[in-house]
């Protein structure tokens, strides 16, 4: 072992290390909490001034920290936010929590990362050890990060160390936090690999090592992918149940009695969130790249993409039955954040059910606890609130996201016309004729 080695890990154990964390979103200011009140001095950086300013008022902008967690890391000078990376001098350790979305071609957008660390190298990296947390497609750590922290008198795994560790943040979860969620863990060598899991010890219950980042990045990427294709089976399913005239929740439900070689998965109206409509396109991309298709995660997210369509026929289907037609009804959202309970409408099949319904010359308006406002087609959609009246003069009613905070029963009492997409209206075919 190394002097440098030895010495940061014995920071790291001494809680003497000072974090930094590029990226203060979802996954990177819950990890400054982790840090900050595992007993470190946290340095978060973010190129959002308003943001940063609200931060260092003790505010959150992030559902599952409180302000006043914030607040008392800040008083207690455990967290300072800055947009400052020069001051990333100051730091022992520094991980990467910036966003990876895709282009619009569905390519990876790694800019986020590659200006991250350009900065990173700017500030200098000798002694320190750099994890990137971003989700991004195998070989990102080594190809793209490597490189611009890389130079002749720096040497990865003796001067400095390197990894990538995959964020496993799942908004909203109160079972599964921080500290009882398994974090896997690539280092570029041996040497990078301890340190690294000294680090994240001092935060999680159980670190997996793995044998490289590339390994590490595969690993995040097939979490994923296994439950996009799952689901996309799933929806599948429910076309297929939708032709042979079955219940796909009844044959769901009967299909999960098998104690062994099944997992239960529920259809919906599509894929939302900041991770399972992207992170498959990594993966996709990556084997393009070598000639190879992979044709699974490609016609799951064919499958998952084409629901929001499903979704709007269902809906014409039922005001057709009314004698009705969509142009010129008014049609009523429930939910459209892209999971129950939270306010985040990333990705959300939501977005998509509502822009083809206004194509259609649809009245759309929406309702849901969490969300204030949402932009759609060029307009800003404020959310209506939920009454005996908005429901009964809706000619129908499309529950997209179930948030536990609605009353169902009270949707189902006064809608003249419900496409139930996740089940919790508890509807039979003699109440409504037309079902997701």
């Amino acid at each position: 072992m190394s002097y440098l080695e030895a010495n940061l890990i014995e920071k790291i154990n001494q809680r003497e290390a000072t974090i930094g964390i590029v990226g203060l979103g979802y996954v990177g200011l819950p990890l400054v909490v982790a840090f900050a009140e595992a007993g470190f001095k946290v340095l978060g950086v973010d190129i959002d001034a308003q943001k940063v300013a609200a931060m260092n008022n003790g505010l959150s902008h992030v559902e599952d920290v409180e302000d006043a967690t914030v607040q008392k890391l800040v008083s207690a000078g455990q967290f300072e936010a800055t947009t400052d990376y020069s001051r990333l001098t100051e730091a022992d350790t520094i991980s990467i929590c910036v966003p990876t979305p895709l282009h619009k071609t569905k390519d990876p957008n790694i800019s986020y990362i590659v200006s991250a660390a350009e900065q990173i190298a700017k500030a200098g990296v000798s002694g320190k050890l750099v994890i990137l947390e971003s989700t991004s497609y195998p070989g990102t750590t080594r190809e793209v990060m490597l490189p611009l922290l890389h130079d002749e008198e720096l040497n990865v795994g003796e001067n400095f160390f390197l990894a990538f560790s995959p964020e496993r943040i799942d908004p909203g979860r109160t079972d599964y936090i921080m500290w009882n969620t398994p974090k896997v863990v690539g280092g570029m060598t041996p040497s990078c690999l301890a340190v690294s899991c000294a680090l994240y010890k001092t935060i999680v219950e159980s670190v997996v090592p793995v044998s490289s980042p590339d390994a590490a990045e595969m690993a995040k990427l097939f979490e994923n992918t296994f439950r996009a294709v799952n689901i996309g089976l799933v929806n599948e399913i429910a076309l297929i149940c939708d032709k042979l005239d079955l219940d796909v929740w009844e044959i769901v439900e009967a299909a999960a009695t098998k104690p062994y070689g099944f997992m239960k998965f529920t259809p919906g109206p599509g894929l939302g969130g900041h991770c399972i409509p992207i992170d498959p396109h990594y993966l996709s991309w990556k084997m393009k790249s070598l000639d190879y298709t992979a044709r699974f995660v490609e016609l799951a997210d064919e499958i998952n993409r084409s629901m929001p369509e499903y979704v709007v026929q269902k809906v014409a289907d039922g005001l057709n039955l009314a004698k009705k037609a969509v142009n010129g009804s008014r049609v009523l959202i429930m939910g459209v954040a892209y999971k129950p309970n939270v306010s985040d409408v990333r990705e959300s099949p939501a977005l998509d059910i509502i822009k083809l319904l206004q194509e259609k010359g649809a009245e759309v308006v929406f309702s849901d606890p969490f969300v204030e406002k949402l932009n759609s087609g060029g307009k800003t959609l404020e959310a209506v609130p939920l009454t005996a009246d908005g429901l009964k003069e809706s000619d129908a009613v499309v529950i997209v996201t179930n948030h536990s905070a609605i009353d169902w029963d009270f949707v189902v009492e006064h809608s003249q016309l419900l496409i139930d997409t996740r089940n919790v209206a508890n509807l039979s075919a003699a109440d409504h004729p037309v079902r997701f």
